[in-house]
């Protein structure tokens, strides 16, 4: 995480390291949840190793994958954390993983503390929104096909790792139609 943190070019050595003095380490099996439906989310992880998947269930129960984090990166229920409402979303494991926890309090008092962080807390936000209106205008815009050949030029060495029926619900498309598109582009 420092490393990553340092990558910003924007929080001083202090900072960084007392960030991460307040910064819980929590591991996960493959399976376990992060954050389950109706639970108020306060926490913000970040993914130190493995992956995790982000998923809601349909009123028919059907478990819909639309978010995948992978190392390197910060997780959380976002509309919970910033409303404090319970949230509809699910985080589980897909592989082991290794998070490092930041309670809500400490990060607000952080980024009261200081401009550096406040500014880095803005990029994280802008960050998501991108992220979001990328993955919105993918399934408007592209394929399934186009979606699974980014997804491999941007993460490959993670697609062994995550289950068909994730990665196909993911793709917005159902697991046979996955295997298809598998065997097409090898």
């Amino acid at each position: 995480m420092k490393n990553f943190l340092k990558s910003f070019n924007l929080l001083t050595e202090d900072e960084i390291n007392s960030f991460l003095s307040i910064a819980e380490v929590f591991n996960l099996e493959r399976g376990e949840y992060f954050i389950r439906e109706g639970n108020i989310c306060n926490t913000v992880a970040y993914v130190d190793s493995g992956i995790l998947r982000s998923f809601y269930t349909t009123p028919e129960g059907e478990e819909m994958t639309y978010c995948i984090s992978f190392q390197n990166s910060f997780m959380t229920a976002y509309s919970s954390f910033i409303t404090g409402i319970p949230t509809m979303e699910n985080v589980q494991a897909i592989t082991p993983v290794k998070l490092l926890l930041l309670q809500k309090k400490d990060i607000e008092q952080i980024s009261g503390n200081s401009a550096n962080w406040l500014r880095f807390a803005k990029i994280m936000a802008e960050n998501e929104y991108l992220e979001l209106e990328k993955r919105v205008f993918s399934y408007q815009r592209e394929s399934a096909r186009e979606r699974y050949r980014n997804l491999l030029q941007t993460r490959p060495e993670f697609i062994e790792q995550i289950p068909l029926k994730f990665l196909a619900s993911y793709l917005g498309i159902t697991p046979r139609h996955l295997s298809r598109l598998r065997a097409e582009m090898i």
